[in-house]
């Protein structure tokens, strides 16, 4: 665990008096925003990549793993180039999607609902896969925006370490800043790698997350929404 923030400060791997050891795999939010350092984008992704070629290479070697082997050659090359460009690609500003509102002329004010939307993350614990999905709902305020931004804005904040509190929270508040409304539901339900394959070794347990806001935070928005989840 790198050093962090969370109801006061995580120095030197201690919090509250309790080493990283002494946490174990409890769970910690650490808060909204994903912890990054002031110079995070300073180097290029073509400079992020040679770096964590090296690094990589270093770990396989540590492993013991044999890196003259064919099938092993380009192995710290495609895990550098896989972290950059793929599942960690949330993690750079400038992919993040680009959303153009309309005019909400069909003149429609109940509840949109995109359902189903998959995405897989990766547990900033332990880096290790979270797999789910992600359902997301809102009520316009006079704008929306296309079907398929929904789901691109959900994998932009999965693609990156993750506690599914905060993947719930960030995509909830992405919506409401776009969409100029409060008017946002976010259900959540994943698989956590870090539950099933280690630790616990529990296969059949899920987490499930939610936000409501505005008019959608009434116990008969919140049935509706489940029922159209269900349905």
């Amino acid at each position: 665990m790198s050093t962090g923030t969370i109801n006061g400060k995580l120095n030197g791997h201690r919090l509250n008096g309790l080493s990283v050891d002494d946490i174990g795999d409890d769970h910690l939010y650490t808060g909204l925003e994903t912890p990054m350092k002031a110079d995070a984008h300073s180097m290029s992704d073509d400079e992020k990549k040679q770096r964590l070629t090296l690094l990589f290479e270093e770990v396989l070697d540590v492993l013991g793993l044999d890196l003259n082997d064919d099938s092993l050659k380009g192995t710290p090359q495609r895990i550098a180039k896989m972290y950059i460009d793929e599942i960690f690609s949330g993690l750079n500003p400038k992919n993040k999607p680009k959303v153009a509102l309309f005019d909400n002329k069909y003149q429609y004010h109940q509840m949109l609902v995109e359902k189903d939307i998959s995405f897989y993350s990766n547990c900033e614990h332990h880096f290790v896969p979270i797999i789910g999905k992600a359902h997301v709902a809102y009520i316009s305020s006079g704008k929306v925006i296309g079907l398929s931004k929904l789901n691109r804005i959900v994998q932009y904040y999965a693609k990156r370490p993750q506690v599914q509190e905060r993947l719930t929270n960030q995509i909830a508040e992405e919506l409401k800043h776009i969409l100029h409304t409060e008017h946002v539901a976010v259900i959540i339900e994943a698989k956590h790698l870090c539950v099933s394959s280690r630790g616990i070794k529990d296969d059949t347990s899920m987490t499930i997350t939610s936000y409501f806001g505005g008019k959608l935070n009434t116990p008969e928005k919140i049935t509706e929404f489940q029922n159209y989840i269900k349905s």
